[in-house]
């Protein structure tokens, strides 16, 4: 069975990830989505709560999908779930020397890991977390941009923010 791990800190998870699980799940049997905690970044959800919001998004895809959160090196994650391969998304340049940054960076760490590359959908290589967090936090609709449960749990802080 071929396995990958696809990490990220998914503040919030957009269809931009939904994307990449999708067709991460063409090419992988199975795909380990872990949210990563950084206790380094202010985060708007939980590690918690992340980890829900993919559960309710990818609960029909069944055995294929586990999520599960770890804090540390990817590469040592990688180790003790033994999974020798990294899942990432490229929307732009930008992302790409980033992207192949950390994947040489993983590789010195461990040169079992292999990362690949998988390019984002065109409707939502422009979507990040961070943009869209942005957008929401001026009033921004961003309802097109992340899954509806993801959508709801927006208005619920916007709400709750307010009240």
């Amino acid at each position: 069975m071929s396995v990958a791990i696809y990490p990220g800190s998914f503040d919030p998870m957009t269809n931009g990830h939904v994307s990449i699980i999708k067709s991460g799940l063409v090419v992988f049997d199975k795909l380990i989505v872990a949210v990563l905690r950084n206790p380094r970044k202010e985060a708007l959800f939980t590690v918690e709560e992340r980890v829900e919001m993919i559960r309710e998004e990818l609960g029909g895809a069944g055995k294929n999908v586990e999520v599960d959160s770890f804090d540390g090196l990817l590469v040592e994650y990688c180790k003790k779930k033994n999974v020798r391969v990294v899942l990432r998304g490229l929307r732009a340049v930008a992302d790409f020397e980033y992207e192949l940054q950390m994947a040489n960076m993983n590789r010195h760490l461990n040169t079992q890991v292999e990362t690949v590359f998988l390019m984002a959908n065109d409707a939502y290589f422009y979507v990040s977390s961070n943009i869209v967090k942005e957008a929401w936090r001026l009033g921004g609709d961003v309802n097109r941009l992340v899954p509806k449960s993801v959508a709801q749990r927006l208005d619920a802080k916007m709400a709750a923010s307010k009240g």
